[in-house]
């Protein structure tokens, strides 16, 4: 009995772990990048900003739903914490950016393919939304943002029962 209690707590344990690193959790403007990354774990992205400064993506949730960017000054200190998969960052989005561009706006996507017949690509992202869909974004031959759109999300399509 013993043994099933110490392994109940250590899975409860675990599990809250889990959930504080999800998010942000306790990482605030101020701390030190060691900080941040002993509460979120290693980045899915670095990216250089202007004047020494860091951001640092997180891509986080079931399906990768959310992504936070934390911002860290030259001096390696968070400046700035934001989640940013969500229609008002999509409608934002300007036509023409590079993929480096992209990435440091939304980061990783959840999904890359290429377009078929046409050369280019399209980066999809998930994001919480009460209807099944996700923004694709439309990367031409050239790397740049040609525009974005709401799909179904394919992970979301009923899926077909065996016999």
């Amino acid at each position: 009995m013993r043994m099933i209690r110490s392994t109940s707590i250590g899975l409860a344990g675990a599990v809250l772990a889990g959930c504080v690193s999800y998010g942000p959790g306790r990482v605030q403007v101020g701390d030190p990048e060691a900080a941040v990354v002993a509460s979120m774990g290693t980045p899915a992205g670095r990216y250089p900003l202007p004047a020494g400064a860091t951001r640092l993506a997180y891509a986080r949730g079931p399906a990768g739903k959310h992504t936070y960017m934390i911002d860290l000054g030259a001096d390696g200190r968070v400046t700035a914490v934001n989640q940013v998969l969500g229609e008002k960052q999509f409608a934002a989005l300007p036509t023409g950016i590079t993929e480096d561009d992209l990435l440091l706006i939304l980061g990783p996507p959840a999904d890359r393919r290429p377009l078929g017949l046409r050369p280019g690509t399209v980066w999809s992202y998930r994001y919480e939304t009460f209807e099944c869909k996700w923004f694709r974004v439309t990367l031409g031959p050239d790397h740049r943002v040609q525009d974005g759109s709401y799909g179904i999300d394919p992970a979301c399509e009923e899926k077909p029962r065996g016999p």
